[in-house]
């Protein structure tokens, strides 16, 4: 005979709770992990930062990053789609578009990101770890190509290849030549698109859970505002947004191996007696 006892799920939960009631604001999930949102904070902060320091430690050489965008656009030449000198060429002559794009490029990158967070901590639990693991191994993954293949974005090429770096020459909340951004940013970790790759982890975390379809369809045109404001900025190629994606698929499915947290059966099926 199998034991099979729903009522007992409740019970693992309460003995979490009661292993863990001496750390404040714990969150039991169904399968009795626990979760406290000041550990979560300080894993994002400490993350972020480790992450941001090897960044920017290993900006390549600028001869380097030359010969790879020549790569970029020759490779987009032979696929087609070499198309964003002139999208960005079309955007110049509506201001607003183009103003608009900076304010999303500088911003929401680093505000949707973290309210989707919150928004699965508070309301999906048992979501919340595979998510935010999948985020974490997908950003740490891009380090991989910023490293290994600095890229020189096409606000940086010559000017004879017509890009304007909009985030400079219009309004903005900051731009990369201003003094502080330009000594501490590598302007070389163009690929993969970390724009692109948390913007399709938001999509990918938000349309199945939100209820409204207004809501679901904000969620799915995110990241393809997202592309239109990194060309249209001139801050990425299309390929650049295309390995930021792949890069998004490498960190859900290593999730997916690697997480137990909110995923393992509340309880254990008992050997037959």
């Amino acid at each position: 005979m199998t034991l099979t006892d729903s009522s007992s799920r409740p019970a693992v939960a309460t003995r979490a709770q009661r292993l863990h009631r001496r750390f404040p604001a714990a969150r039991v999930l169904g399968n009795g992990a626990v979760l406290y949102w000041w550990a979560e904070v300080a894993f994002v902060g400490i993350f972020y930062f480790v992450y941001s320091t090897v960044r920017n430690l290993n900006e390549g050489g600028t001869a380097a990053a030359r010969r790879h965008a020549t790569q970029i656009i020759d490779l987009q030449g032979f696929l087609g789609i070499n198309v964003e000198h002139s999208l960005q060429h079309w955007a110049l002559g509506f201001r607003p578009l183009i103003i608009a794009c900076n304010y999303f490029y500088g911003s929401l990158h680093f505000i949707v990101t973290a309210g989707v967070l919150i928004y699965l901590y508070h309301k999906w639990r048992d979501d919340y770890p595979l998510w935010r693991n999948a985020l974490a191994i997908a950003t740490g993954v891009a380090l991989i190509g910023f490293v290994f293949y600095p890229l020189m974005p096409p606000r940086l090429l010559p000017a004879h290849f017509g890009f304007v770096d909009t985030l400079a020459k219009d309004p903005a909340f900051w731009s990369f030549s201003s003094g502080a951004v330009n000594k501490i940013s590598n302007q070389f970790a163009a690929m993969p698109s970390v724009h692109c790759a948390w913007a399709l982890w938001c999509a990918c975390a938000l349309v199945p859970r939100l209820k409204h379809r207004w809501a679901k369809a904000l969620a799915a045109v995110y990241p393809v505002c997202t592309v239109t404001a990194i060309v249209l900025t001139a801050n990425h190629y299309l390929l650049d947004a295309v390995a930021g994606f792949a890069t998004l698929g490498i960190g859900y499915v290593v999730a997916r191996l690697a997480t137990r947290a909110g995923r393992r059966p509340a309880v254990s099926a008992a050997p037959p007696s």
